[in-house]
């Protein structure tokens, strides 16, 4: 049996933007031009009959499409099986075979087009809505200004008042957010409009029309702004901090106002806010004290810098514990992380299994194959940290970054493993073409179990 495939719909000159590339040249590719079209098979046996055998919904990014099987039978779309009214999400490469089985079907391979350089591009941007939110108001920017050297954005009437205040009681305007010393301030018309696509795409971040009103007129940056910072006149005494009532602004950390182990924030000072806990630490030269960046992930974490010089946490300043930033080679761990394995828990089930047959644990296994890694018998490529060179047993990461680092152990230690190890049900699996690289995995949970994914793709970009 042969199909040949056929897409329905009206025929307009409308841009080719995907196709269905057979693997028989002696046929033609299938089209795709619509953002949503019915695939049709010519099924030849006695009559030439026309019957639908998936639709492909070209998906927001452009550059995928999602697959649902419209035939009665099964189809194979990247090895995976997809029955009747299911879907999957396929991308440039993926091959589709409109039936159950690899024998006597066309196979296709989808293709997406490439945009005529001629034809305007759109770029879509995805942020997080709490990284466009006014430190200050705690609401999506209006009218927002970028303040420098530190580049943090605020709402223009925020930021306005904040300065009037700085500048009738000190000498210098300190960022509000990170305490850095600010020397220049301007609106930032991209961010402007990044903030109206966030308010339009969900109105419910809106302001009232009162408090849009007391914004405006509370602004006062029109252009840019040279932020100049001296002695200030009429000032009778040096100033110190600790006489500031202005809701503790100039206290961010215990070291303002306070020496603790050797070392005082002064109104220079460039302060850190913890990714974990929140809390503000003074930003020091890493030749001078311990790690307050975690070299995975480049996020700053307070735990070990206050640990080391044994400062507590109070109620007027958050603190993390110790054990949120540690090095490597003090940290343990007892079960086997959310990431390994590329979130398959069918692997991390056989992980487990393999361990405890061996009658060890997983902080045995850990530390064996830190070892190695920190021989450097082990290829760091695929490793998911940042200045993954750069990483020791000695290093400080933070929670996350260590369980990535753990899950990257595991690839290594489950690939070196004998096949004899394996448990039965595991050893009679196949490998997958697509290894660690694949993408249904994650979707389809009989192809997540029956393959085996712990290996190296033989297939797709990563081969």
């Amino acid at each position: 049996m042969a199909e040949v495939g056929e897409s329905s719909g009206a025929k307009s000159p409308q841009e080719i933007w995907a196709k269905l590339v057979p693997s028989d040249s002696r046929h033609s590719d299938v089209e795709i031009k619509s953002d949503e079209i019915v695939i049709c098979s010519v099924i030849r046996l006695s009559s030439f009959d026309e019957h639908a055998w998936c639709t492909i919904k070209r998906n927001s990014d452009l550059c995928s499409a999602t697959l649902q099987n419209k035939s009665s039978t099964a189809i194979l779309a990247d090895e995976a099986v997809i029955h009747n009214g299911d879907t999957i999400d396929i991308r440039c490469g993926s091959e589709i075979i409109p039936g159950p089985d690899r024998e006597g079907y066309l196979r296709y391979r989808f293709k997406v087009m490439p945009r005529p350089e001629t034809s305007q591009k759109q770029l879509k941007i995805c942020i997080d809505v709490d990284h466009a939110k006014c430190s200050i108001c705690l609401s999506v920017w209006h009218d927002v200004v970028t303040v420098a050297p530190c580049f943090h954005n605020f709402c223009n009437g925020c930021f306005s008042e904040w300065l009037r205040r700085s500048q009738e009681k000190r000498s210098s305007v300190l960022c509000p957010q990170c305490r850095a010393v600010v020397q220049f301030a301007g609106r930032n018309h991209f961010l402007h409009y990044i903030g109206e696509d966030i308010l339009k795409a969900d109105s419910s971040l809106k302001r009232s029309d009162e408090e849009v009103a007391t914004l405006d007129s509370c602004a006062s940056i029109q252009s840019n702004l040279v932020i100049k910072s001296g002695k200030k006149l009429g000032r009778k005494r040096s100033y110190s901090p600790l006489h500031e009532d202005d809701h503790s602004v100039e206290l961010p950390c215990p070291q303002c106002g306070t020496e603790s182990g050797g070392f005082r924030c002064d109104h220079n000072t460039i302060h850190l806010q913890c990714h974990a806990c929140g809390g503000m630490m003074p930003s020091r030269p890493p030749a001078t004290t311990v790690p307050q960046h975690c070299l995975g992930c480049d996020r700053a974490f307070c735990g070990a810098y206050w640990h080391a010089h044994r400062v507590t946490g109070t109620g007027s300043h958050a603190m993390c514990r110790v054990e949120t930033f540690q090095p490597i080679s003090e940290r343990t761990i007892s079960r086997i992380p959310f990431w390994a394995h590329e979130k398959n828990r069918h692997e991390q089930d056989i992980t487990e299994k393999c361990i405890r047959q061996m009658g060890r644990t997983l902080q045995d296994v850990i530390t064996e194959w830190i070892t190695k890694f920190n021989n450097r018998e082990i290829d760091r490529t695929r490793m998911p940290l940042n200045h993954a060179e750069r990483i020791t047993s000695g290093t400080h990461l933070c929670n996350d970054c260590y369980e990535k680092l753990v899950s990257f152990l595991l690839y290594w230690y489950r690939i070196s493993m004998p096949k004899n190890l394996l448990p039965p049900d595991a050893l009679a699996r196949e490998d997958c073409w697509y290894g660690y690289a694949c993408r249904t995995q994650h979707h389809n949970e009989e192809h997540a179990r029956k393959r085996n994914h712990v290996c190296r793709p033989t297939r797709g970009s990563n081969f």
